[in-house]
C-alpha cells in the first residue's frame, strides 16, 4: 500500500462542495461533489484496496480552489507503484471525458504517516470584490438587474454598488483580525452536523491579511468597459486553519463597515466578545462564489519518504516503472 498526495484545482460552481454527502450505508457514486468525482476517477486505476480520500481543506458549495490537496492510499494488483505521472494523467483524462471543471496539478508519493489535513502549515484564501465606482452608483442603471456585469465573471466575483464604499475602512478593520483570536462570532453551525451545537475550540491564528488591487478576468473585448465601471479588490487571508464559514463571515463584516452599515467599533466587539449573540444583523455572509482557496502549504520535510519506506525494485523493468 502506498500513499499519494494529489494536488488539484477546481471551479466549484456546479459542485455541492468538496466533501461527499455522508449517507449511512450508501455506496452510490456522487459526481456532484469534488470528492465524489475524484473517487469515480480513482476507481478507473483499478486499485485492489478499498481506498478512502482524505481532504486537506473542505470547501463549501460554490467555492473554487486554485490549489487544494488530498491524500489517498492505493495498491496495485501486481504490488508495484503507480507512476505519479500516470495518476495525474489518468485522472485528468477522466475529468475531461465527463466535462468536469477539475484539474490535477500534480501527484506525489509521500510517507505513509503523511496527512494532507494535519500536516498543512497554512491555507491561503482570496475573496474577490468588484466595486462599482462611486460616480455610477446613483444612476438608475446601478441596480443589480440593470447595470453592466461581465458574463465572464459570473459566479467568479462578488459585485457590489454602494456610493460611500470606503476601501480604507475595510483595510483598517481587517487588520485587527490578524493574530490569535477566538472567532466564535464568525463561525456558522453546519446543518449537516447536528451534534455541532456548541463549538468546542474556536481559537484560530490568522497569519496575514492583505487587501490589494485586483484584476478582471474578462476577455480583451470587454476589459475596457469593465475597468470603466468597476474597481477590483483581492482580500487575501492566510492562516493554518479556519472555522466553518469563518472567512465569508469576516469578509461580510468588513464590507458592512466599508459601506457604513456597522462601525469599526461594532466589528471590534464582534471579534473581542466572541459569541453567536455578538454577530451584527446588519452584516451578512458574503456569497461562496467569489471565494478561492489559493494555496495549501506543506513542510518539504513532511513530504520526504524515509529510507525504510523507499520502494525497492526487484528488476530493471520494475525500476523503470517506479522512477518518475
Amino acid at each position: 500500500m502506498n500513499r499519494y498526495l494529489i494536488n488539484l484545482s477546481y471551479i466549484g460552481t456546479q459542485f455541492r462542495g468538496i466533501q461527499k454527502s455522508q449517507l449511512k450505508g450508501s455506496v452510490i457514486e456522487d459526481p456532484h461533489t469534488v470528492e465524489g468525482a475524484l473517487e469515480i476517477a480513482l476507481k478507473k486505476l483499478h486499485p485492489i484496496n478499498d481506498f478512502k480520500i482524505k481532504i486537506s481543506s473542505r470547501t463549501d458549495a460554490g467555492v473554487h480552489a486554485l490549489h487544494n490537496a488530498i491524500h489517498v492510499d492505493l495498491e496495485r494488483h501486481n504490488g508495484q507503484l503507480y507512476s505519479e505521472d500516470t495518476i495525474t494523467r489518468q485522472l485528468n483524462r477522466s475529468f475531461k471525458s465527463q466535462a468536469l471543471p477539475v484539474r490535477i496539478l500534480s501527484t506525489r508519493l509521500v510517507p505513509k504517516s503523511f496527512s494532507a489535513r494535519l500536516h498543512a502549515k497554512s491555507r491561503t484564501y482570496i475573496y474577490r470584490l468588484g466595486v462599482l465606482k462611486p460616480q455610477f452608483c446613483d444612476k438608475p442603471d446601478a441596480h443589480p438587474f440593470n447595470r453592466f456585469l461581465p458574463i465572464e465573471e459570473n459566479d467568479r466575483c462578488y459585485f457590489i454598488a454602494h456610493p460611500h464604499f470606503d476601501i480604507e475602512k475595510l483595510k483598517r478593520v481587517a487588520s485587527i483580525f490578524v493574530g490569535y483570536h477566538d472567532f466564535r462570532t464568525f463561525m456558522a453551525i453546519s446543518k449537516g452536523n447536528p451534534k455541532q451545537l456548541e463549538p468546542s475550540h474556536t481559537l484560530r491564528s490568522i497569519q496575514s491579511i492583505t487587501v490589494e488591487r485586483g484584476t478582471c478576468m474578462t476577455l480583451s473585448f470587454n476589459r475596457d468597459l469593465v475597468e470603466h465601471f468597476y474597481d477590483y479588490w483581492d482580500i487575501r487571508i492566510k492562516g493554518r486553519s479556519f472555522l466553518y464559514k469563518q472567512v465569508r463571515r469576516m469578509v461580510g463584516a468588513w464590507i458592512a463597515v466599508a459601506e457604513g452599515r456597522i462601525t469599526e467599533r461594532d466589528a471590534y466587539e464582534m471579534l473581542t466578545v466572541p459569541s453567536s449573540h455578538s454577530w451584527c444583523e446588519q452584516s451578512q455572509v458574503v456569497p461562496a462564489y467569489a471565494l478561492y482557496l489559493c494555496q495549501v502549504e506543506y513542510d518539504p520535510a513532511d513530504l520526504t519518504i524515509p529510507l525504510d519506506e523507499l520502494p525497492r525494485p526487484t528488476s530493471t523493468k520494475q525500476t523503470s516503472i517506479t522512477t518518475n
